[in-house]
């Protein structure tokens, strides 16, 4: 089959065109910019355009199907095209189902955690199941963030965002799950959905198109969750909490029908999310057993709660912490993690939700249990994104702890002041985005001190 990417660079777009290569596939691409790691790895198979830009000339009829990213605009000239001579077009949601259909469907959903509980999911079945998945990051032990075979299970991440310039409806409504996991529900994404109704109304359309005679799980502890379940009326329906567990070393010892399991990651949202997944396995046959012993190896996902250095007296975690719940997960979780340690951390705004200042309040009393705080940001991605550059004090104000700080050399040399000090020390790091260019690199030079 001769597939067409339009907006080939995009995480699940790119290795979308690289599994259905695997394939023998024939596929083609275009984009208007294609940063790392995509464009290194197009390149090594011969997928990366040559010239960046949309060129219509390569619409033609001999296509079997077009596949847009949410990266392209709706009037796209090579969609445009597309559109005009009657070829297939899909976003890569529908694509998935499409490849799919026939195969017993798994979706993880929710505004947190979506990623570490398919990775939990995926590593359970590696066990265990031949299985396909689509994940949002790429995990250890996997070559690329999409498989498609001829396997009879997937797995998927389902997001809530929207699926294409020409369908606005969430992307996991496509997927038609036989089994869903919903980790909790926090606005996000405040430029797409303007009011908290609106957001929630999308997790509604997910149990809406789960498939008759499906199961749902969903994290009790979440009220607002509970309502929309509540409402929906589906009635295979199941809630989960964290098992019972204590903090030790290098992880989470938990305690399940009275068998004990040692757990290389930490923090109660973790552990949520581990006995969700635990549920979810259970659905094609898997033990509680088999799922928790699984999960004794499991690696972790990148840029959750990973440790990027360790030594005897500072810790250093990377976090992809962006919306409020994420960012108080992850500094609880550190601040429950390590009781005795000085604890650092840096939140850097960068999402469009978390630049509006009106939304910056809803970060209040998040960053408390640390006992030095940075707000970083940078006053180009304002600019990017057309927004107008608030003060420092506005946004101190709106989280109402921590120092704001706009550059590199400023927040180095606020680290190296906060890291004076002869006590155990762990900084958390949290970002979507780049943290200013600040490169791990620091905490290892000896020029810091």
């Amino acid at each position: 089959m001769n597939y067409h990417f339009i907006a080939i660079g995009g995480a699940v777009m790119h290795n979308l065109a690289l599994e259905l290569q695997h394939n023998q596939h024939v596929i083609t691409g275009s984009d208007d910019e294609i940063f790392e790691p995509a464009k290194s790895r197009l390149a090594a198979v011969g997928l990366l355009p040559q010239a960046h830009g949309w060129f219509p000339d390569k619409i033609t009829p001999s296509l079997d199907g077009v596949i847009v990213g949410m990266h392209a605009k709706q009037d796209n000239p090579e969609l445009q095209r597309a559109l005009e001579l009657g070829i297939p077009t899909y976003s890569f949601p529908e694509f998935i189902y499409h490849h799919s259909r026939n195969k017993t469907r798994l979706v993880m959903a929710g505004s947190h955690g979506k990623t570490t509980c398919t990775g939990m999911l995926m590593h359970i079945l590696k066990a265990y199941r031949d299985f396909d998945y689509l994940v949002g990051s790429q995990l250890p032990g996997f070559e690329r963030m999409v498989r498609l075979s001829d396997a009879p299970l997937i797995v998927i991440e389902g997001d809530e965002y929207l699926t294409s310039p020409l369908d606005h409806r969430p992307k996991f409504v496509h997927y038609k799950a036989h089994a869903a996991m919903i980790t909790g529900i926090a606005w996000d994404h405040v430029n797409v959905f303007p009011t908290e109704e609106i957001y929630h109304n999308q997790f509604s359309l997910l149990i809406e198109t789960l498939e008759a005679g499906g199961q749902l799980f969903w994290f009790k502890g979440d009220s607002a969750l509970q309502n929309i379940v509540e409402k929906s009326g589906f009635s295979k329906q199941e809630s989960y909490d964290a098992p019972t567990y204590e903090n030790v070393a290098g992880g989470t010892q938990v305690t399940v029908d009275g068998a004990v399991y040692q757990l290389p990651f930490y923090g109660r949202h973790n552990l949520q999310n581990a006995a969700g997944v635990v549920k979810m396995a259970a659905t094609i046959g898997i033990t509680a057993a088999e799922a928790w012993s699984a999960l004794e190896t499991f690696p972790g996902t990148a840029k959750r709660l990973e440790p990027i250095l360790e030594t005897e007296s500072l810790t250093v975690i990377r976090d992809f912490a962006h919306a409020p719940s994420k960012v108080q997960a992850s500094v609880s979780a550190v601040r429950e993690q390590f009781p005795n340690h000085k604890f650092i951390a840096v939140f850097e705004v960068h999402t469009y939700s978390s630049l509006n200042p009106e939304f910056m309040q809803r970060y209040q009393g998040t960053l408390d249990p640390a006992d030095h705080v940075c707000i970083l940001f940078d006053p180009h991605v304002f600019e990017l994104k057309r927004m107008e550059v608030p003060s420092r004090d506005t946004i101190e104000q709106r989280f109402g702890k921590g120092q704001a700080l706009s550059t590199k050399s400023e927040l180095e040399g606020w680290l190296h002041d906060a890291m004076k000090t002869t006590e155990p020390t762990v900084v958390l790091l949290m970002s979507s985005g780049n943290l200013c260019g600040l490169s791990v690199d620091y905490f290892t030079d000896s020029n810091r001190s």
